[in-house]
């Protein structure tokens, strides 16, 4: 069961820093240097003359980060959050239903659940379920790995009778599971047709990990990063480091082509396997790069099934994935240390001991980080109204929820590289794609920003300019800004900085010219930006109150809603709040309500993909764990209606606990907890790892349990 939202804290050294001679305070990009004052550095994305020049650049530039390890440091095991977004495509006289909470409206975005109204369509523990809304019977079922791999983490994206189905690779091995080595480490996109018994059709597996994937209409475009793959020698331990480090970039400096190259095979429906890799004229690269790391983009539209997926690539970093219905942003942040595909040395599980659910973990590079919650005694939810903020503590601060992970700096590009490094610039690489016509995206610009992304909510995209919020930290000092960028170059038009002075971002939402951002350290201060001049953003109002919103979701004119953490004066973080707050006057925004669980935490605080608001009622829905005075976590759903003035709780919805199967210990594995929910109907659909849950929209009655053998 998952009795904690802490962040999970195993990473990777750092092995795919951009190495950049530019400035932090500079945004831009090549196509704009007439503009000194947006100038960001050489940054503009070239194509090789040839696969020569190609791999000359790629040898030179991946020598100068070589390390005594190689690549980054020694491996380690990581823990990848779930990427979870998605909606569904309606079918002729579906009943009216919900679609899942994604940034752009028409963007779809993967998620472990869809619905076209008609259909419930669910990825559990490697197993696709098709249910019939109807009926609320299952009515196909199709495993996708085998049961030694069930704990993979996998996401859909719907189209028609197309389903694609995501397996990214990462994930948590349960403690406890015993899982056979992968025979692929790395990610792999099955397409299903569903006008029958669910059977595939084809699959993609790339070489390297997955990142994101966004669609519109039947066409997905699936953003992959990979590593050179070059076989370093064993040198022993008794070399000193800058003896190892020469050593390892004489290896680089004779490596082929083909290491670079991103590779991926393409599977079709006879189970016919092909290989293929980018072709070098499809590679472009900024003029500075350190060549460990590529990132790839594959388009595939699900009508056509899976044949040539146009692959391109860039020489480039990326963790962050923003699309509209023209663009496709891919962002980096150069200080994050890097996950690596794992193989676990793992051995057979007994046939009677499923591996547990994974953990829900944030992703810096979907929604950010989750608090830290310290459980104490637990008291009803209590709904507050509030008439003014509350005034910011004076007393000193403690703790404060889950900071960035720290950075590792490494080796420099010399043969004797120094012992402790500085490490690059804190800037955010953003490359831009046009994604308006069929096919492979074509490269639009590139540019850089000071400071470090949240999220994909810190992009936005709006009547020509893309505006981006980041935090910049200098030693223990932190600031936030946000940037206006000119779409076509990605050149620094405009700029606002010093919100939250010695705070970090903890949640953005950008809706048409207006801008809210906000920060936290000890209180919560939420601003309002007037974006309607891009070259002049301005702060218009702030609200200071405890605790923050770790996602703000638009709730109609003049509302938004806010789904985050209590505090106290101090900073110390005491349960889930739900906040409803006025912002019709930017001047002057103010709380008008609050839900607060005390003792609690949620998955839409990190992704807003579990969060479902149904505006027609005024529904609002959220996984909920509850911890009681023993540490032990209660997890439900907790359904509140949210009017034009109040936030008020209607009840929690609970799945049936496991029961044992041949060994009791088999309960530790199941969760039932709550992650996701829609609406079909008058009716609430609810999702855990046992099964869907159908309840009665307005008075939360049972109406139908479909386990999920």
């Amino acid at each position: 069961m998952r009795t904690s939202i802490r962040t999970v804290g195993a990473v990777t050294l750092a092995t795919a820093l951009l190495a950049t001679g530019c400035t932090s305070t500079e945004t831009g990009s090549g196509a704009s240097r007439t503009a000194p004052a947006a100038d960001l550095g050489r940054i503009k994305l070239v194509s090789y003359s040839g696969c020569d020049d190609m791999l000359a650049g790629l040898r030179a530039a991946t020598a100068k980060n070589v390390g005594p390890w190689g690549l980054g440091g020694p491996q380690i095991m990581y823990a990848e959050a779930r990427s979870d977004m998605a909606s569904g495509q309606a079918k002729t006289a579906a009943p009216e239903h919900s679609t899942t909470n994604v940034h752009e409206a028409g963007v779809d975005e993967p998620d472990l659940v869809k619905t076209d109204g008609n259909r419930v369509i669910t990825v559990n523990r490697g197993v696709l379920r098709v249910v019939d809304a109807a009926t609320k019977k299952v009515t196909g079922t199709l495993r996708l790995v085998s049961a030694e791999q069930m704990w993979a983490p996998a996401d859909l994206l719907i189209s028609g009778d197309r389903a694609l189905v995501l397996f990214s690779g990462g994930g948590i091995i349960p403690y406890g599971a015993m899982v056979k080595r992968m025979a692929s480490p790395g990610p792999r996109y099955v397409l299903v047709d569903l006008s029958g018994s669910p059977k595939v059709i084809g699959s993609i597996t790339p070489n390297g990990s997955h990142v994101d994937a966004r669609m519109i209409g039947s066409t997905v475009r699936i953003v992959v990063r990979s590593q050179p793959e070059i076989a370093f020698p064993d040198l022993g331990g008794d070399l000193p480091d800058n003896e190892r480090t020469r050593r390892n970039m004489e290896v680089v400096k004779k490596a082929s082509l083909d290491a670079w190259l991103p590779k991926f095979e393409v599977t079709d429906a006879k189970g016919t396997t092909t290989t293929g890799k980018v072709a070098c004229e499809q590679v472009s690269h900024p003029a500075e790069y350190t060549g460990t790391s590529m990132l790839t983009v594959h388009t595939l539209d699900l009508s056509q099934g899976i044949a040539d997926t146009s692959p391109i690539s860039v020489a480039a970093d990326g963790d962050t994935v923003y699309g509209t219905g023209s663009s496709l942003y891919v962002a980096s942040n150069p200080r994050w240390w890097w996950p690596m595909p794992i193989e676990a040395a793992v051995e057979d599980a007994p046939s009677d001991m499923p591996p547990e659910s994974p953990q829900v973990t944030p992703s810096d590079k979907s929604t950010g980080q989750a608090p830290q919650v310290e459980p104490t005694l637990t008291d009803p939810p209590t709904i507050v109204p509030t008439d003014a903020p509350v005034a910011p503590s004076t007393d000193a601060p403690t703790a404060s929820p889950t900071a960035s992970p720290s950075v590792s700096p490494t080796a420099t590009a010399t043969t004797e590289p120094a012992t402790m490094p500085a490490p690059p610039p804190e800037e955010t690489e953003i490359h831009r794609f046009d994604i308006s016509a069929p096919g492979a995206p074509r490269y639009v610009a590139s540019g850089k920003v000071p400071g470090r992304l949240l999220n994909q909510y810190s992009l936005s995209e709006y009547e020509g300019h893309l505006r981006i919020a980041t935090t910049s930290t200098s030693g223990s000092h932190s600031s936030s800004a946000v940037y206006v960028l000119k779409d076509d170059t990605l050149a620094k038009v405009g700029e606002l900085g010093g919100l939250g002075d010695g705070e970090r971002i903890y949640s953005v939402r950008f809706i048409g010219p207006v801008g809210y951002v906000v920060t936290f350290k000890q209180v919560d201060p939420l601003y309002t930006l007037d974006l309607r001049d891009p070259a002049a953003p301005r702060k218009t109002g702030e609200l200071k109150i405890t605790g923050y919103s770790a996602f703000l979701q638009p709730a109609g004119e003049g509302r938004l809603i806010g789904i985050g953490q209590e505090a106290s004066e101090k900073g110390r973080t005491l349960g889930t709040q739900v906040s409803l707050f006025d912002v019709r006057d930017p001047a002057a925004p103010n709380r008008l309500s609050q839900m607060f669980q005390k003792d609690s935490g949620s998955e839409a605080e990190w992704d807003p993909h579990a969060f479902l608001y149904w505006a027609k009622t005024g529904t609002a829905v959220l996984p909920l764990n509850t911890w009681n005075d023993t540490g032990q976590a209660s997890g439900s759903a907790l359904v509140l209606r949210i009017d034009d003035s109040a936030v008020t709780k209607v009840g929690n919805i609970v799945h049936p606990a496991p029961k044992p199967v041949n060994n009791s210990r088999v309960a530790n594995y199941l969760d039932p907890s709550i992650r996701r929910s829609v609406v079909i109907g008058d009716s609430l659909w609810t999702v855990s790892d046992l099964g869907l849950k159908v309840s009665d929209l307005s008075s939360l009655a049972d109406q139908a349990w479909i386990p999920f053998s």
